[in-house]
Parts: C-alpha cells; structure tokens; sequence
C-alpha cells in the first residue's frame, strides 16, 4: 500500500516522499476499514511537515488533516455507517491508500456531489461558517470584512455570508484576483494598505460591520480593527505574515474592539456528536446544492507527491491541489 511519510521537519515537497507500507489490519471492534478516494492539500499540511504547527508529530510521520472514502468493511458494533458509505475522514494522517479508522472518525456522505468538493469539507467550510455565526449575531444588510479573501475560507466565507443576506469586503493582497473573488459573489475587493479603514468607509458609509476575519495576523489585525463598527470583533485564525497580532490600543481601549482567536480542532473537539454531524450534513447539502465550491486547480496522483506539494505551496494558484491515491474518483 503506497502512503506518504516525512522524516525532518521542512518544505514539503523536500521532505515528504511515498513509501510502501503494510496494509491495514481488518477493522476490529468499533473500527471501520476506508479506501481513501481524494485528499486535498490544506495550509495545515504544510505547516505540519514544516514543523511550523501547534502540534509537532514524532518523526517519522505520515501527514493528513483531511481525505473523503468509502467504507470497505466493518467492524461489529457499527451501525451508523455500511461497506460502500463514503465517509468524511476525521482522523489524521490520512495520506494513504486505504486505512482502518474508529468508526467514530468516520461521518457518512450521505448527498450526491463533486468527490472533490466533498474532500475539502472537513476544515475550510466549517471554519468559515463558524467563524461567521458564532462571534457576532450578523443581520442581513450587516458587513463583514476579511483579509486573505482568496484563500479556500476566503471563498467559503463569501458564499455563506451571500447566503444569509450579509456583505463582505475582501481584501487581498493582488489585483488580479479581484474578478474570481466578484464572481462568487464578493461585493467589494480592496487591495490592503495603510490606508485600507479609509476606503472600506467610503464604500460602506454608515454600514454596520460587526466582524473582521484575520487569517494574516501582524499590523493586517490593526487595520482590520480599524475598518469594525464600535464594539466589533476581530477572530484571528492564521498567521500568514508570521507575525503576532498587533491591534492598536486605542481601538480595544476607547472603540471596545475585541481580538479573539479560533481554532477548529477546540470546536469540533467540544461539541456533542449529534451537533458535529449536523453541522457536517448542513454544509455537505450547501456542497450537493452548488452553494459551496471552490475552485480546483490541478488532482495529482499519490506518485506525484513531490509535484503536488510543491504547487500547493505556490503564492500564485487558481485554485485547489488535491491528491487522488486510488485514481480519480467518481460520483
């Protein structure tokens, strides 16, 4: 069974590579066996092969945050999901051919949609709807600004807000991104600068803008901060600058605006299992209905690791890179 595995710590398409490994063992009790049909490349992977995460696995490891399969086999006990299912992997390490998972880390598929799509589910739609829903209780008519708006959660988070009647300004930091962004429903596209809070007011005037996403963190909060109505909230959940958070006192002090972080791993981690179900089955549904969709731009097979790797990591993509281990799957 092919599978990949990192020995040092680096740049992914230096460092990781494919191996042979045994095959899994049959699902015992409580288990399930999956043949893994697709998994995306997410910023999370290549934080993690580079050592740069929260976590740092022992060495070696093999990495993994997300991967959609179909079930094989079961074991006793398991009842929620049958030999054929496709399932949401929610385990780690998932960036092998086939493996045998609790049953508990697999959540059934239940909808007809793009396999693609429904590998991405796991991490960037979930963080993008909570972030939306549980910081600020949004209006239709409000505002919602966000930076890294090209990014997978950049693209979710459009489509939900446009969903629910809300506005977003979007910022980014190149201009030829702008017409994708206005064509999945983005209503305004700002290139960032120190002057950003003066031009997001010229487009918003008496607006209401509650909430600021922050996926760049460094002096990006500050002017983040700067643009959020009285008592708005920045939620900082990446650090593409490498650089902490710097919010300006005045806004915290005399405007009451609030930084906090978000990490999807405490979400799902604290929520009963009916709930994190429903939440998947909710954003699976938006998926089938054509309401989530981001852009692929290339599916590598497991062979062409290095390659994948190395496009992922690219500043300048259109789109997705994903990995199909068994051949490309179908609907």
């Amino acid at each position: 069974m092919k599978g990949i595995q990192f020995d040092a710590f680096g740049a992914a398409h230096e460092v990781a590579r494919m191996v042979d490994f045994p095959e899994p063992e049959p699902p015992d009790t409580g288990e399930v066996l999956v043949e893994v049909e697709a998994f995306p490349i997410n910023p999370v992977d290549l934080l993690t092969i580079a050592g740069s995460y929260a976590v740092r696995p022992p060495l070696p490891a093999v990495p993994g945050s997300e991967a959609l399969g179909r079930v094989s086999a079961v074991g006793e006990g398991v009842t929620h999901v049958a030999a054929g299912d496709r399932v949401l992997m929610m385990s780690r390490e998932n960036w092998v051919q086939r493996k045998t998972i609790k049953a508990s880390e697999a959540i059934r598929i239940a909808v007809d949609a793009d396999p693609l799509q429904l590998a991405m589910l796991k991490i960037n739609p979930p963080t993008a709807y909570l972030m939306l829903t549980r910081y600020r209780d949004l209006a239709a008519g409000d505002w919602v600004i966000q930076n890294a708006a090209n990014s997978g959660v950049g693209s979710y988070l459009i489509s939900l807000a446009k969903a629910c009647g809300v506005h977003t300004v979007n910022i980014v930091r190149r201009t030829d991104v702008s017409a994708s962004l206005e064509e999945q429903g983005a209503d305004v596209v700002l290139v960032d600068g120190p002057d950003l809070a003066q031009r997001v007011r010229a487009v918003v005037g008496d607006g209401r803008m509650p909430l600021a996403v922050d996926a760049v963190a460094g002096d990006a909060t500050g002017r983040l901060a700067e643009c959020l109505s009285e008592g708005g909230v920045v939620v900082n959940y990446g650090l593409l600058s490498g650089m902490p958070c710097a919010v300006d006192a005045h806004q915290i002090v005399f405007r009451g605006i609030t930084l906090t972080g978000f990490w999807l791993v405490k979400f799902l981690t604290t929520m009963p299992t009916e709930e994190r179900a429903s939440l998947y089955a909710e954003l699976a549904d938006r998926i089938a209905s054509g309401e989530l969709n981001v852009d692929v731009e290339s599916v590598y097979a497991i062979e062409d690791i290095a390659s994948a790797l190395e496009h992922a990591a690219r500043a300048k993509r259109g789109g997705k890179i994903l990995v199909a281990p068994n051949g490309q799957p179908s609907r």
